[in-house]
């Protein structure tokens, strides 16, 4: 920095002063303590600070920052950790006006004057209980957070003005307040102990928060459900309340699933030949402008996925609607799709047959048993096949396979629902509960029904409330019963706080209290057990690792249901018959993954069938996109694309090192380095043997690898049934490497992003 005298600098307040580098140096000097490989001078020297007189020292603080952040690389990461100190510093001075934050009790009654706070944190918390809360607080671990990190926080999580970018908290009060709402409720005898336990819990990095949760609790807005299943009819009625469920959700955080499946096919008939039905396009059409009518709250943007069965008359039109080929008349791109297969689709193509395409309409009971019942539906779809009176399609089924499958290799983002995995390895009794659709990103697997109108409170919208154990936070599997018991409280306690702007989506709620809690981190657990995702050597300890999460997670429900009841809808599940995820997975894992139980399941499955669960369902692996980089984790299940990753998020190129890389950076098993998708696909189908929900996994080519630099369409079918045979309920996106290898899109929140190219 060169020498500025008589230069004066305009204050975050607009008074002016004389320039002080000194006191830019010191707060660089401070940044840096403590941290390997970084340069003070040369932060100085890359920021290229032009001074003029009156420049604002906000607009320097910025400078500096992104000086930092753009000297992170794999030879020096722990100028990740400079640039996120200075990213706090410059964060708490527009919140605060100072580096100090305030007292708890202070800065709570200031937010809720402002109405950005929920009133009911003054109401229900004494002022002896904040202080006692203040002083557990502990500020200082704001400077554990990576760059990328605060940046997510800025751009997501705080509470702020999102037009004017005025922040009003720091991170550390965002997780008391989120832990002081959730146990609000509880007993003033042990309250406070558990918001202290989850304030470390999520502070700590140990549990992993979705968007909707850390941007919402503690604010007004009290709608915290990250995923929103909404079924729709064969009617207008139905498509009309649709809609208007779609923009309602939408508005409030939620990514959105839309069961279209049983709107029946151009050419049919409508009100006994008067007319002829348009089809489902047009009203795809609809579904598309609803969801993108209004943003999340300025946290995201609306998306969802649409769900139809491969047998559907249309299929061969829908399939393309992402297609950049063809006119906006015949395209509908701005959804993703999931295709809904079954056992006797993929039986058709393995023995090189045929499949046959009809309109739900007219094939009476179909559509119904395709999820409720497989035998039936094979019956049913035969007779009808045979019918010469029904209006039918039928075309070879390797064709249809293919046509799919080129779609999905061309936009990423045509996605599997193997729906019949969905109905046998479930916690819902398909007799009286079937799953027939997933959501936006593919994890969620839940009872539905069509609404006709949209008080209609015989519909059911199914809504599930996430979050994630951080596996690279473990130091033992024991930790997670404790962990698993404030997952279940916290979450379960979040179904009674929050608002629905919809009866039908209360009522199920209330009657299934459906949470799905993930995993963070997964590359890095991996790595630092010294194993890898492609030869076969994690199958042991992802089965050790899933087995303790689902059992510990099950036993906290259990306690639950003791202490306030089961869920009312109990009954509707297969726990309430005594099944367990053990008793239900595809038998095919045994021929890859010996590793025995190693829990009490038969003392378990004795407490589920004498006390119940207090909820439905507690397992599902989401993507953790943006959430995963709040604790400086690898996402999800996925390996990282680079050691270290860069990606693009509406609030610019965030840089990611991952953890440990000095230690454990020969240890990564790299997205790219794997020789194909077996042994990921096979891990996945070990996490599925206990995950109650589904998983969003993905499958992932590098063209260089094959003949041509084209991925053969064999390769592409032989993945999807190897993901069928070991039990997938679901597949979400398809990548292709195009070079840029270390580059990941964050579109949507928690890994609904691009990441994906053409083949």
């Amino acid at each position: 920095m060169n020498a500025t005298a008589h230069l004066k600098v305009t204050k975050r307040d607009g008074r002016l002063e004389e320039i002080n580098l000194d006191k830019i140096h010191r707060v660089i000097t401070w940044a840096a303590a403590g941290l390997d490989n970084v340069s003070v001078s040369q932060v100085e020297l890359k920021s290229h600070i032009q001074f003029y007189n009156g420049i604002r020292t906000d607009d320097i603080h910025e400078t500096i920052i992104k000086a930092a952040a753009d000297l992170i690389s794999t030879d020096t990461p722990d100028y990740q950790y400079l640039a996120a100190r200075l990213a706090i510093f410059h964060l708490r001075k527009i919140a605060f006006g100072q580096f100090e934050p305030p007292p708890l009790f202070e800065h709570v009654e200031r937010l809720t004057a402002m109405g950005k706070y929920d009133a009911h944190i003054l109401q229900d918390y004494s002022r002896a209980e904040f202080d006692t809360l203040n002083q557990y607080l502990d500020h200082s671990r704001d400077m554990h957070f990576s760059y990328g990190a605060v940046k997510q926080l800025e751009g997501k999580y705080l509470v702020q003005n999102r037009v004017s970018k005025e922040i009003y908290e720091s991170p550390q009060f965002l997780y008391m307040l989120v832990a002081m709402c959730l146990f609000a409720n509880y007993p003033a005898a042990t309250r406070l102990d558990y918001v202290k336990k989850f304030y470390d819990a999520v502070s700590l990095f140990k549990i992993s928060l979705p968007t909707p949760i850390m941007s919402g609790v503690r604010t007004p807005t009290r709608q915290f459900s990250s995923c929103v299943l909404i079924e729709c009819g064969d009617s207008l009625d139905s498509i009309n309340a649709t809609t208007s469920a779609i923009v309602k959700y939408v508005s409030q955080r939620a990514g959105i699933g839309i069961n279209a499946g049983r709107i029946r096919a151009l050419g049919s008939e409508i009100r006994g030949g008067e007319a002829q039905h348009t089809g489902c396009i047009p009203f795809f059409k609809m579904f598309q402008a609803a969801v993108k009518s209004c943003s999340q709250g300025g946290v995201r943007g609306g998306a969802a996925t649409l769900f139809y069965p491969m047998w559907h008359l249309e299929v061969e039109s829908l399939l393309v609607l992402k297609n950049n080929r063809g006119v906006e008349e015949n395209r509908v791109r701005h959804l993703d799709y999931g295709v809904q297969i079954n056992r006797l689709l993929y039986t058709r193509l393995i023995k090189g047959g045929h499949i046959t395409l009809f309109s739900p309409s007219d094939v009476p009971g179909l559509y119904d048993a395709f999820f409720a019942d497989q035998d039936e539906f094979e019956r049913l779809y035969l007779q009808y096949e045979n019918d010469p009176a029904i209006r039918k399609r039928s075309l070879p089924a390797a064709e249809l396979f293919s046509l799919m499958m080129q779609e999905r290799a061309g936009t990423g983002r045509v996605y599997i629902q193997n729906v019949d995995h969905c109905n046998t390895h479930s916690p819902f009794n398909p007799a009286v509960a079937p799953v027939r659709q997933s959501n936006l990103c593919l994890e969620i697997a839940l009872p539905t029904k069509p609404l006709n109108d949209i008080n209609d409170e015989n519909g059911e919208i199914a809504l599930c409330t996430l979050s994630a154990f951080n596996l690279g936070a473990l130091e033992s599997l024991d930790e997670l019963e404790s962990l698993a018991d404030l997952a279940v409280r916290a979450l379960d306690a979040l179904l009674d706080y929050q608002d629905y702007p919809i009866k039908a989506a209360q009522i199920a709620t209330e009657n299934r209290r459906t949470l799905g809690i993930g995993v963070i981190n997964y590359a890095y657990y991996l790595a630092k057990n010294g194993v890898k995702y492609s030869d076969g050597s994690a199958l042991g300890l992802t089965h050790r690792t899933f087995e303790a999460i689902q059992y510990y997670l099950l036993k906290a429900s259990v306690q639950l249901a003791q202490e306030f009841g089961a869920c009312p809808a109990f009954g509707e599940t297969t726990y309430a018959q005594g099944l367990l995820p053990i008793d239900t997975y595809k038998k095919d894992l045994d021929g890859i993954c010996a590793e025995p139980l190693h829990l009490d399941w038969e003392a378990l499955r004795a407490d589920i069938v004498q006390h119940g669960l207090r909820n439905s369902t507690l397992t599902a692996l989401m993507p953790s996109e943006t959430s995963s980089q709040i604790a400086n984790a690898t996402n999800g299940i996925e390996p990282p694309r680079g050691l270290v990753s860069v990606k693009a998020s509406k609030d610019g190129i965030l840089k990611q090192v991952v953890p440990e890389f000095e230690r454990l950076k020969n240890q990564y098993e790299l997205l790219w380095q794997m020789p194909g998708n077996d042994g990921y696909l096979q891990l996945v189908g070990v996490m599925q043997k206990f995950v109650d929900q589904a998983i969003s996994a993905n499958t992932n080519y590098d063209p260089q690898r094959f003949e041509g630099g084209r991925v053969p369409m064999k390769q592409l079918l032989k993945d999807l049934l190897t993901a069928y045979k070991f039990g997938l309920k679901t597949l979400y996106y398809q990548n292709t490497r195009d070079g840029a290898d270390d580059t990941q899109t964050d579109l949507q929140d928690d890994g609904c992003a691009s990441g994906a190219c053409k083949i």
